[in-house]
This record gives C-alpha cells, structure tokens and sequence, in this order.
C-alpha cells in the first residue's frame, strides 16, 4: 500500500508572547511580502518586526497570549483525515494530515521532517486559502519545496493552488451565514453583508495577482448559493470588502471599515462575512470581533453581527477531500479545483509560480 502525506498549509501565530516579534520578523522577511533583495530587506524586517511587536502582542493578549491558529488547524488536519478514511477519495492508499505553517512553528522544515519519517510515496500540498496569491499560497509552496529539496525528500509533490468556487466551501460558507440570518431574524431590505477578506497592496494585483478576482468570484457563488436557499435574499445588499491595511501603500478596497462607516450612515445592519478566512484566528476575533464591533458602534450601525469562520465543518472538509481525490488522480503538478487552469489570461501570476 502506497503513502500518501496531505500536507495542510497555513500562515500560523506566536504561540506566547516572547514569540510575536520573531513571528512579524519571518512574516516580513519573506521576499513575497517585502519584495527587496535579502541585504535590504533583513534589516527593514527587523525594523518593522520591533516597532510592531508591541501593538500585536496587545492583539494576542485579547487572545490569552498566542494565536489558536494551530490548534484550529489540528483540528481540520484530524477531520481531513477522517473524511479520506470514510469517503475513498484517498482508496488504496494510507493516507497522513501534516501542517506547515508559514511564519510560526511548525513551519516547513519541520513539517518536511515528519513527512519523510512517514515515508510518503506521494505528497499533496493543500493550502488552507481558498483563493491563490503570490503572498500566501504561492510563498508557502516555494518555502515547502525549498525544505523538501533540501532534505532529499524524492517523493512526487503535487499542490492544489486555488478553490475559490469548490461547492464544500462555497456551501459552508453560505450555511454559516444562513444559519446567522436565521437566528438573528434578520431581513433583506435593513441588512448589509459584508464579505471581508484580506487586503493586498494594489500593485501586487496590478502585477498580475488573481487573489482579488478569485475572491469576488468566491462571493457571487456563495450569494448565489443564498438566493437559491432563500428566496427572500434574492438581490442581497452585498459588498466585497478589505481588512487588514498596513503601511503607507495605496491597498485593493474598498475597506472593511469604510464600508461599516457607510452601513451606519446608510441604517443598515451589518453582517460580517469572512470569505478567505477559514479558521479563526488574530484578525477575526480581534480585528472583526472587537475592533470592528468598536466601530461599528461609534458609526452608530443598527446590528453588528459576525458569521463563524467554516473552521473543521462537514461541507468544507467534504470538499477538501474531493480536492485531494481530484489531485491524486490527475498526472498535473499542480491543479485547481477545476484541475485545469481557472483564471483569465490577464491574472498571469499564477500556477506557474507553483511549479517553479
């Protein structure tokens, strides 16, 4: 019987205080978010990882000291593992969930580790970001290949570069957010759906990057998907929205908090929808839940409500299953959930920066 590793991959978060400057330090040495030759960009991440450290470890405070971003994966790692088991997407073969994180243990090294101790014959990388960008997905997969080459690691890597329209996760995202409605007897006309995402600096999509096309394409189908179920949410009032600005680069928008300044100015209730977000972790139980909520009420919005993140549920692990079904079977390197390419000529920043 043949080994197949699933490799599951997420940003990660200081686990303890002492943690959070050596976490923002990799974060911006990575050359896929400071894009500057290592001479110069060491020493700015040190920089900017110094002067930020106080402001987050504020942030992870609110949290009890450290992120829940790893033990939140765990538990998709475990349902993942679960669901190859019982669905046969993985028939034929023993199949094992390992994580690497990007920025925080474990992170790829130690995660290639593990996997060559298991003796995978094959491996599959599986993202934990619905949408593809250069900043998240694609630097993830670079950091593993680097780490796997290096450890002599000869197994076939196949990686799963996007799904942002895959039905698991569409259906779990519009169940969470159905279920929201639901319980809070909210209608159509005095409510606002907010789908927010992670912002980008605007010349990171302007290059080519397919994150902001792939995320609104993301919230049609997920509004389809409501409009289908409820026939009263048929013409939602619905905005895409970007969270998580830094820095003095002009970001993709419009904002998440302009967005809830206008719901106030405009009556509405707010839904918050976290759309490239699938566990929860810093910036939706900070940044959505307080932060945002704080805003919410200086503008004055009549509801503030925020919708679960799909976190370990049926439909999104159902659907990551078919994934890794769908990549085993083909002969690609790398597949979408459509195993071919999904994205228009003009996002060009894409799979190649997988196979490279």
């Amino acid at each position: 019987m043949s080994r197949v590793a699933v490799v599951l991959m997420n940003l990660g978060g200081p686990d303890r205080p002492e943690a959070v400057q050596p976490f923002l330090f990799n974060l911006f040495n990575d050359p896929a978010i400071i894009g500057l030759p290592a001479l110069f960009r060491w020493p700015l991440a040190k920089l900017i990882s110094a002067r930020r450290a106080p402001i987050a470890q504020e942030i992870y405070r609110e949290l009890g000291g450290g992120s829940p971003l790893l033990a939140n994966t765990e538990a998709q790692a475990a349902a993942l593992k679960q669901r190859l088991e019982a669905s046969g997407q993985a028939e034929g073969v023993e199949a094992e969930v390992f994580i690497a994180m990007r920025y925080w243990h474990p992170m790829s090294e130690e995660c290639v580790a593990a996997v060559k101790a298991f003796g995978a014959d094959r491996i599959v990388l599986l993202p934990l970001y619905p949408q593809f960008s250069t900043t998240t997905v694609a630097s993830s997969v670079r950091a593993w290949r680097r780490a796997a080459a290096k450890a002599g690691i000869t197994a076939e890597i196949k990686a799963i570069c996007c799904y942002p329209t895959e039905s698991g996760f569409v259906e779990a995202v519009a169940a969470e957010l159905s279920a929201m409605l639901e319980e809070r007897r909210l209608g159509r006309t005095e409510t606002r759906l907010l789908f927010s995402a992670h912002g980008l600096p605007k010349k990171i999509v302007e290059q080519g990057d397919p994150y902001q096309w792939q995320v609104e394409r993301s919230v049609e189908a997920v509004v389809e998907r409501l409009s289908s179920v409820y026939p009263e949410w048929t013409d939602p009032d619905f905005v895409v929205c970007y969270q998580s600005r830094v820095g003095p680069l002009e970001w993709i928008g419009p904002s998440t908090e302009g967005e809830i300044v206008r719901a106030g100015q405009d009556g509405k209730s707010v839904v918050l929808v976290p759309i490239a977000f699938v566990s929860e972790h810093s910036e939706t139980l900070v940044e959505l839940d307080i932060e945002y909520r704080r805003l919410a009420d200086d503008s004055k919005v009549p509801g503030y409500h925020r919708v679960p993140t799909v976190g370990a549920g049926d439909a999104y692990m159902d659907g990551l299953a078919r994934l890794v079904g769908l990549c085993l079977r083909g002969d690609a390197p790398v597949c979408s959930q459509d195993v071919a390419r999904i994205c228009p000529a003009a996002w060009s920043r894409c799979r190649e920066h997988l196979e490279a």
